[in-house]
């Protein structure tokens, strides 16, 4: 990443941080524009025929275009991303949890990986684990109520100590 995307990560990450909801929900919407350009209008264009192809209920043909996306650029955080919640909504969440591992190692901040993340770990069990994400993700975004509400739900199932 140059040195400027740089600098604009780390403001629109300071702006998630920030009391006013117009301002975090500016950043919010920027930081998932550039996930989702990160290849440029052509790797765009592949994220939005795979999200295309999911609405009209071809998940099979949705996850054979994600998989060769990543394949091909195993870098592209989003395309990674994009199946991780394929995988989570087929209740695959093994593979979902191992894309969603992937999304953190190449962008750490990806708030929307670090919830699903969370998501996944829950979902089969894993509580202490979906804490953990959860609290991750909430580090990134500390006003996202959404993990707030899960850490409590997950604490909850994990009974007295």
């Amino acid at each position: 990443m140059d040195p400027m995307d740089q600098h604009r990560v780390e403001r629109l990450l300071a702006d998630l941080k920030q009391p006013d909801e117009a301002v975090r929900d500016r950043a919010s919407s920027l930081l998932w524009q550039l996930w989702f350009h990160q290849k440029g209008v052509y790797g765009a264009q592949q994220l939005m025929q795979a999200q295309s192809l999911l609405e009209t209920g071809h998940s099979e043909q949705a996850e054979a275009l994600l998989t060769s996306i990543v394949q091909a650029q195993p870098d592209f955080a989003e395309a990674w991303n994009r199946r991780a919640v394929l995988h989570y909504t087929q209740a695959k969440h093994w593979t979902a949890i191992a894309d969603c591992q992937q999304v953190i190692k190449l962008i750490p901040y990806h708030f929307g990986a670090l919830h699903g993340l969370g998501l996944c770990h829950c979902a089969v069990g894993n509580y202490t684990a979906a804490i953990q994400a959860f609290r991750q993700a909430l580090a990134v975004q500390p006003y996202a109520l959404v993990n707030q509400r899960m850490i409590l739900e997950c604490t909850a199932k994990l009974g007295p100590n």
